[in-house]
């Protein structure tokens, strides 16, 4: 569903993103996992068109993310890192205009926003200007329009990152129900909890380079079957720490 094919990303002489060759199953939750700057969310920014690539590509559902970008779009939810919003529209109508450009009609895209609102317990917040929502309840807002075509991928850069408990585990819980139902998922964190409840198999991206990835026992087995992801995850990126210049 997803296909790297030697994604890189290069800003002179610095390699944000060194060739990355992956794929991701239909129906999969991929966790790309590494520690804040290792090339995460420049990854995910050339797979939803917003960077070009300095070489290769990744195709979503066979289209190229670059050259068809459009169409890509109307296959994927996306969820950036720092939803950013309209400040002085309100909940409801935001999501209204996330449907209606996804090609519903008026009544249908209030309809889908309003089941939404409801779904993600901000019903009665539906009626607020979107500067007076927390982080939380951007975090769900955002998520909800990325859902709101019903889209065969979501690709999410650190959905619950700066959430409190209770909606990280909102969030989480939604994002296993789109699972159950056979959304594809790539979700970008450098939280390992998160990790470990969500995903059937992950890569850990540091200094720009993918250097391990497969099904969490695989990765265990690769770092002499640590007891936990933490404790692979710091093992192996301490393995293939760069030296100080």
């Amino acid at each position: 569903m997803i296909e790297f094919q030697g994604l890189s990303k290069t800003y002179g002489a610095f390699a944000a993103v060194k060739p990355l060759s992956l794929q991701v199953r239909r129906g999969e939750v991929f966790g790309f996992l590494g520690p804040n700057g290792a090339g995460k969310t420049t990854t995910i920014r050339m797979m939803m068109g917003i960077l070009v690539p300095s070489a290769g590509r990744v195709r979503i559902a066979g289209l190229d993310c670059h050259a068809d970008a459009a169409a890509v779009k109307s296959q994927v939810g996306y969820l950036p890192d720092t939803p950013i919003f309209y400040d002085y529209l309100r909940g409801r109508e935001i999501l209204q205009f996330v449907g209606e450009m996804h090609g519903f009609a008026r009544a249908e895209a209030a309809e889908r926003g309003a089941r939404l609102l409801g779904e993600f317990g901000l019903d009665e917040a539906g009626e607020e200007f979107a500067v007076n929502y927390s982080m939380g309840m951007k975090k769900k807002l955002g998520l909800a329009c990325a859902l709101i075509h019903q889209p065969a991928v979501l690709i999410l850069d650190e959905p619950i990152n700066g959430l409190d408990p209770r909606a990280a585990r909102d969030v989480q819980e939604r994002l296993l129900a789109c699972a159950a139902a056979g959304t594809t998922i790539f979700v970008s964190t450098h939280l390992l909890d998160m990790a470990e409840k969500l995903c059937d198999r992950v890569g850990i991206i540091h200094h720009g380079g993918l250097i391990a990835t497969g099904t969490l026992d695989e990765i265990r087995g690769d770092a002499s079957a640590a007891a936990s992801l933490e404790e692979v995850f710091l093992k192996i990126t301490e393995e293939n720490s760069e030296p100080a210049p």
